[in-house]
C-alpha cells in the first residue's frame, strides 16, 4: 500500500510569484504599510537561506513528481516536500508541500516520522540523497492582514550557486497566503500588475537555476532528471540550488586533448603508487587550468580567471597531500611557479569577488546609493587592473612558457623525480591514505573546544583545515566509493559558510580603510553611503559567525563519521 498521504490531505501553498526588475521599487513596495486595504502586522525581517534541494542518483524522487528541499533554520533541520506539478496560470502557483523536521547529518530513515518522510523513503529507499542545485537567497519578508486573511510579501534576492561561484542572480516577489481563502490574492495581484517594476513569472527559482546550470554545462545527471521531470509536468516549482560533484570539480568543457587527457576524473585508484596518484590529479587539473589561460589573458571572461585559480589551487593542494612522495628539490621549481601563479590570480579573482558583493549591495538599495558607494568600487577597480596587468604580464613572460613546457613533462613521465623508498615503505594510495584522510579529519575536529567563542581569524584556520580535508578526500574519491559524494558536500558547506564571512570580514576592512585615509575628500553622500555598506559587511559577519554552528555539526556528527569511516575502509 501507497504510503503517500491523500492529495487532499496534504498542505496546498498558493502564491504570487513575479520577477523583479526595478529592485529599489520592489523594496519601496514591501516598506508601505498598507497594500490593496491590507495593513502590516509587523515590521519587515530580514533572514538569509542557504537551501539543498536533493534526490536521488536517479532522481527518483523527481521521477515520483516531487522536489526535496533541506533548510537548516535556527530552531532546527527542515525537509519541504513540493509538488512538481502545479496549479493556476500565470503568476499564480498551486502546489502541495509537505514540511517536516529532519536530520540533516542523518539518513531519511533516522529522520523524525512524518509524512514528507514517509514519501521520501517509498520514493527513494535506502538510495542516498544527493545535492542537485542550491540557492542562497536573502529574503526581505513582511506579512499583512485584512478581515481574518494573512498574506506574507517576501523579497528575495536569489543567488544561483554552482560549487565555488555565484553563477546567476535574480530578484523574485512572492505574495503567499498564509490564511485565508486564495481570492485574497486578486486585489494584490492588481496592485503588482500596474507597476513597471514587476513581471508574471510563470518559472519557478529551481527552474530557473537549473536552466542556468544547463546553459553553462553544469548540470549534474541528477539535476537533469529534476529538470527533465519539470518539463515534462508542464511545472513550476519554487527551489533553491548550489551543485557539487563527486569527483570534487565543477564540471568545465572538456579540457583539451593536448597530451594531458581528457578524462573527467583523475583516475586515481587504490593500488596506485602514492606519486603516480599524485600524477594522475596533477595531470588532471593542470589541463583545466591551460584550457583557461587565454580566457584569462584576455579578460573577455571573469569565470576563466575563476577557474584557472581553482585548477590552480587544486594542483598546489595536492601538492601538500601527496608530497613527500616526491624529492623535493627535483620538484621545487614546480612548486614554485604554482605558488607565484596563484597569487597573481588570487589578486585579481578575489578583488572581482569585492566589487560584485558591493554592486550587488548597491543594486538593491537604487541609484542614489550606486551613485554615492561608486569612488569605493572605482577604488577596487583601479586596483583589479593594476592587479590584472601583473597577471597578464606573467603569463606572457618567457619564463612562464619555459615553466609550463617543463611541467607537462613532468606530469605526463612515470617515475619522474620521486622520492627514494624502500621495498617495505607504505608507497600506495591504500597504505598512506586511511591515516592521512583521518589526520586531516583530526584538523577540523581539533576546533571544537574554541567553536563557540572563536574569532573570525580562528575561524577562517578552520575554514583552511577544512579545504584540506576536502582534498584529502576528493582527490582519492573514486577508490573511496560512493560515500565520498556526500562526504565533500557536507564539507563544501562548512567551507561555503566560512568563505562567505572571510569575504565580509575582507570588504568591510577594505571599505573602513578607505574611509579612514579618503573621508576627506568624500561628499557627505558618499561617506554615508560607505558607511552603510561598512555596517552591512560587519553585520554580515556578525551573522555568519552566530550561525556557524549546523555546518560545523553537519561534518563533526555521528552520520559523518559513520560514512566516513565506511569509505575509508573500502581503501
Amino acid at each position: 500500500m501507497s504510503q503517500v498521504p491523500p492529495t487532499a490531505q496534504r498542505p496546498v501553498e498558493a502564491e504570487l510569484k513575479l520577477a523583479v526588475l526595478d529592485a529599489a521599487a520592489a523594496a519601496r513596495l514591501i516598506g508601505q504599510d498598507e497594500l490593496a486595504g491590507f495593513r502590516a502586522l509587523a515590521p519587515a525581517k530580514t533572514r538569509a537561506f542557504d537551501d539543498r534541494y536533493v534526490d536521488t542518483a536517479d532522481g527518483a524522487l523527481a521521477r515520483a513528481g516531487f522536489a526535496a528541499r533541506l533548510r537548516r533554520t535556527p530552531e532546527g533541520s527542515i525537509v519541504s516536500l513540493k509538488s512538481l506539478r502545479t496549479g493556476g496560470e500565470g503568476s499564480l502557483h498551486r502546489r502541495d508541500e509537505l514540511e517536516a523536521p529532519a536530520d540533516i547529518e542523518a539518513l531519511p530513515r533516522d529522520w523524525p516520522p512524518s509524512p514528507a518522510r514517509a514519501v521520501v523513503l517509498e520514493r527513494a529507499g535506502d538510495a542516498p540523497l544527493l545535492e542537485v542545485v542550491r540557492i542562497r537567497q536573502s529574503r526581505n519578508r513582511r506579512r499583512y492582514g485584512r478581515d481574518g486573511a494573512v498574506v506574507e510579501l517576501s523579497l528575495d534576492a536569489v543567488e544561483v550557486v554552482a560549487r565555488e561561484t555565484v553563477v546567476d542572480r535574480f530578484d523574485v516577489l512572492e505574495i503567499e497566503v498564509v490564511e485565508g481563502d486564495d481570492d485574497v490574492l486578486e486585489g494584490l495581484a492588481s496592485v503588482v500588475s500596474d507597476q513597471a517594476a514587476f513581471t508574471p513569472d510563470e518559472s519557478s527559482k529551481l527552474e530557473r537555476a537549473l536552466a542556468v546550470l544547463r546553459d553553462r554545462d553544469l548540470l549534474p545527471p541528477g539535476a537533469a532528471v529534476v529538470l527533465g521531470a519539470i518539463d515534462a509536468e508542464a511545472a513550476a516549482p519554487s527551489v533553491e540550488s548550489g551543485v557539487t560533484f563527486t569527483n570534487g570539480s565543477t564540471p568545465d568543457r572538456a579540457a583539451p586533448d593536448d597530451g594531458l587527457g581528457s578524462r573527467k576524473t583523475p583516475g586515481v585508484e587504490d593500488d596506485d603508487p602514492l606519486a603516480e596518484a599524485a600524477r594522475k590529479v596533477l595531470r588532471f587539473h593542470l589541463a583545466r587550468m591551460l584550457d583557461r589561460q587565454d580566457g584569462a589573458r584576455s579578460g573577455e571572461s571573469l569565470e576563466d580567471i575563476h577557474k584557472m585559480r581553482v585548477a590552480t589551487r587544486r594542483q598546489r593542494a595536492a601538492w601538500r597531500v601527496f608530497g613527500d612522495a616526491f624529492d623535493p628539490k627535483r620538484t621545487r621549481r614546480h612548486r614554485r611557479r604554482l605558488r607565484a601563479l596563484a597569487g597573481r590570480l588570487g589578486a585579481v579573482r578575489d578583488l572581482d569577488v569585492l566589487i560584485e558583493a558591493a554592486e550587488e549591495h548597491a543594486g538593491r538599495h537604487g541609484t542614489d546609493e550606486a551613485a554615492a558607494i561608486a569612488p569605493l568600487l572605482d577604488g577596487w577597480r583601479t586596483d583589479r587592473d593594476q592587479a590584472r596587468v601583473l597577471l597578464v604580464e606573467e603569463l606572457a613572460s618567457p619564463g612562464y612558457e619555459e615553466w609550463i613546457a617543463e611541467y607537462r613533462e613532468f606530469v605526463g613521465t612515470e617515475g619522474a623525480g620521486i622520492a627514494a623508498a624502500g621495498p617495505t615503505t607504505p608507497h600506495r594510495v591504500r597504505d598512506r591514505m586511511p591515516s592521512r584522510i583521518w589526520a586531516a579529519y583530526e584538523g577540523v575536529r581539533a576546533y571544537e573546544p574554541v567553536l563557540r567563542w572563536a574569532d573570525v581569524e580562528t575561524l577562517h584556520e578552520l575554514r583552511i583545515a577544512a579545504k584540506w580535508l576536502r582534498y584529502t578526500i576528493e582527490f582519492v574519491a573514486e577508490p573511496l566509493g560512493p560515500d565520498a559524494g556526500p562526504l565533500v558536500e557536507r564539507i563544501v558547506g562548512l567551507q561555503d559558510h566560512l568563505g562567505w564571512l572571510h569575504d565580509a570580514d575582507v570588504s568591510a576592512g577594505l571599505a573602513r580603510g578607505f574611509l579612514m585615509e579618503r573621508s576627506g575628500d568624500l561628499s557627505e553622500p558618499q561617506n554615508e553611503a560607505i558607511g552603510r555598506y561598512l555596517v552591512d559587511r560587519e553585520r554580515e559577519v556578525a551573522h555568519l559567525r552566530r550561525t556557524v554552528g549546523p555546518t560545523w555539526r553537519s561534518i563533526t556528527g555521528l552520520a559523518f563519521r559513520r560514512s566516513l569511516g565506511r569509505a575509508v575502509a573500502s581503501l
